[in-house]
């Protein structure tokens, strides 16, 4: 698993990826798998990644934040 890393932290690198970014999206995937192991109940996928349930709910909905599109009105055109 560590030269399949190593691999992935090469290509990265070389598309100038930045770590906060790195670090981001690892963290999205990784929850997502687990929740997906976990048929999406939180109390069971925090316990599997040894952090609060509370972690989770609240990256969940950042998460789902994020993949909203604007609506007219957030985005100021509203008429």
């Amino acid at each position: 698993m560590r030269a399949r890393l190593e691999a992935l932290i090469e290509e990265m690198l070389d598309g100038q990826i930045l770590l906060a970014e790195a670090l981001s999206e690892f963290e999205k995937l990784y929850i997502k798998k687990a929740l997906s192991r976990n048929k999406h109940h939180l109390s069971k996928t925090a316990r599997a990644l040894g952090v609060h349930r509370n972690t989770i709910s609240k990256r969940v909905a950042a998460y789902q934040q994020e993949s909203r599109p604007l609506t007219r009105a957030a985005k100021g055109g509203a008429r």
